[in-house]
């Protein structure tokens, strides 16, 4: 049986949809009308948090052996850890639309109600009568406009992508919101010469974005292996991470794939990677300020 599922899993992978138009752009993005909306508080510093949901599986070896009931159990997990530690913003990679394989049902809209986030953007980079899933961004904030890209094919492995949400950061410090990209990445995770060319295409789009900016993501990627798309990434752009170099920031056994960056306009207040069994990843939780900041 687990012989034959897999082979319906390879087989699927086979059976990816082509995306004509591989970037979609939006504005007037609407909140879910299930959520009651209050005006946003002004915040000095920003909390974001990002994981990967590994399809509502937990640490199970498969999705496709999870009954809905328990994919639903596994996302109330999540939202009780995103009540308890309030992100913000929340980042997602392999978030499911309703697919065959994981409870038929949209992971995303589930958690954003479970956990009280009445904005989000989701978009399936990877599609096919099985599986439909992709990257999503939560958020307690406002969005004004938001971007779904899905990276260009790199078969066998299956397509990756990201969104891209602006919020509307209501600064306390400056009696002002001002925008913010927040940015949902995963990357492919079996060569790295396709990560630097999905890291290349995300540079593209992002070049003619001038905002403050935070990437938050899955990037299959180490700071300190021997060829390394994330240190690549952040020495020819504009963003910085946090301890680079650190051993304790590990986030897939014992691995760290999973990072935030930030544009130079900010900084870091604070930065974890918590315990909770959520997925086969940790999640990253990071305060976020702009530099210069009065409330220090």
């Amino acid at each position: 049986m687990t012989v034959l599922v897999l082979n319906l899993v390879v087989l699927a992978s086979c059976a990816t949809v082509e995306k004509q138009q591989r970037t979609v752009y939006e504005t007037s993005i609407k909140a879910d009308n299930a959520i009651k909306l209050q005006q946003a508080d002004p915040v000095s510093v920003l909390r974001v948090a990002t994981l990967n949901l590994a399809h509502g599986r937990k640490d199970s070896f498969n999705q496709i052996f999870v009954g809905e009931d328990s994919h639903k159990k596994n996302l109330d997990d999540i939202a009780d850890v995103l009540i308890k530690y309030k992100p913000h913003v929340v980042a997602l990679q392999e978030a499911d639309a309703p697919s065959h394989w994981s409870g038929r049902f949209d992971h995303v809209a589930y958690l954003a109600s479970g956990a009280q986030y009445p904005w989000r953007v989701h978009e399936s980079n990877a599609q096919s009568w099985l599986f439909s899933y992709g990257t999503a961004v939560l958020s307690g904030l406002p969005l004004v406009e938001s971007i779904k890209h899905t990276f260009e094919p790199s078969p066998p492995t299956l397509d990756k992508g990201f969104v891209l949400a602006q919020i509307e950061w209501p600064c306390a410090d400056e009696n002002k919101s001002r925008k913010v990209d927040v940015i949902s990445v995963h990357l492919d995770f079996s060569r790295e010469s396709v990560r630097e060319m999905q890291i290349n295409e995300m540079l593209g789009i992002l070049s003619a974005r001038k905002n403050p900016t935070i990437i938050l993501g899955d990037f299959n990627s180490e700071w300190l292996a021997d060829v390394s798309g994330i240190k690549a990434l952040v020495k020819k752009s504009r963003f910085v991470t946090y301890e680079p170099e650190g051993n304790n920031h590990n986030s897939y056994k014992n691995k760290r794939l999973d990072w935030i960056l930030i544009s130079k306009d900010l900084e870091f207040v604070s930065y974890q990677v918590l315990s909770d069994t959520l997925s086969d990843h940790k999640m990253v939780v990071s305060d976020i300020r702009f530099k210069g900041s009065l409330n220090k």
